[in-house]
């Protein structure tokens, strides 16, 4: 594992998937018989102790979240979509651009020694595995290709992270929410209410959310890919809402329905990492059908 660097604002975390590692301890896969779910033992526990495992969060971890809550604004959201969503940096097929996003290594992961590539083929051949729809199992194999923005010099906070909306008051289900008091948008009035500039079930399409991998992927394929998994991709990580439902107020029905695909996709995202690489000899075949089935032979990244 390499040393640990100082903090910089491109780079708080080691790695990425430091940030994984944090919301497997927040949220323990329920499908484990050896993970139990977090509880208070003491019925009379306080509700500000009831967030130890932010308190014990590594200082990378609390550092990336700092940065992430104190930058990501309404503005700024506003900003790198049209940054980024003309779509004109690169064009690419689909394996060019999973070789592309291998070139972002991360040699002291604690998880795995996986590279890239190959974590997306796991995620996807565990959905596989699971009988899961043909796009579905796509939706795994891409779901972290946005993550590419880093290479384009993007900093971590604005890559990866959890998603949230902004433009309205912040949910105290969003982790390390006290690092919120110093994001400008507190101090808007415009922004601090409830609804702030939206209305009640108006629907998350209208909804800004915080920048980053998800929004980044989810508009590369909106094109190509059914309604279900572009959900997946789009809000994979809002886990204010798929794991807390901090934002009821400004879902509407259909994404209450679309909702138990994202929630569906969760454990593939989080618990899917296996120390055996897989046979991509084996899978080519079938994934080359697979990735032709749904996308073009170029997109526009």
């Amino acid at each position: 594992m390499k040393p640990v660097t100082p903090a910089s604002a491109n780079t708080p975390l080691q790695n990425l998937e430091e940030w994984e590692d944090f919301l497997k301890e927040r949220y323990p896969d329920p499908a484990s018989a050896t993970v139990k779910p977090f509880q208070a033992i003491d019925p009379n526990k306080k509700q500000e102790e009831f967030r130890n495992y932010e308190k014990d969060a590594r200082p990378t971890v609390r550092e990336f979240y700092r940065q992430n809550h104190l930058h990501q604004t309404f503005e700024f959201a506003q900003a790198k979509r049209k940054e980024f969503l003309s779509l004109n940096r690169r064009k690419m097929g689909i394996w060019e651009a999973m070789e592309y996003l291998n070139t972002l290594v991360d040699e002291s992961d604690p998880d795995t020694d996986l590279s890239q590539l190959e974590h997306l083929l796991q995620t996807a051949e565990h959905i596989r595995a699971d009988g899961q729809p043909r796009w579905f199992i796509l939706a795994g194999m891409v779901h972290d290709l946005g993550k590419m923005l880093c290479l384009w010099g993007e900093p971590q906070w604005a890559v990866v992270g959890d998603t949230f909306p902004t433009g309205c008051r912040y949910s105290d289900k969003i982790v390390f929410p006290q690092f919120f008091a110093d994001n400008p948008d507190s101090q808007n009035p415009r922004y601090q209410t409830g609804l702030g500039v939206y209305e009640e079930g108006c629907g998350l399409d209208q909804v800004q959310l915080s920048w980053g991998h998800d929004e980044y992927i989810y508009n590369v394929t909106k094109d190509y890919l059914p309604e279900e998994a572009l959900y997946m991709l789009r809000y994979h990580s809002f886990y204010s809402q798929h794991r807390e439902n901090g934002y009821d107020h400004l879902m509407d029905d259909h994404d209450r329905e679309m909702f138990r695909w994202v929630k569906l996709f969760n454990p593939y995202d989080l618990y899917s990492k296996n120390p055996t690489p897989p046979n991509w000899n084996e899978l080519r075949p079938y994934y080359e059908d697979l990735v032709a089935k749904y996308l073009p032979a170029t997109l526009r990244f």
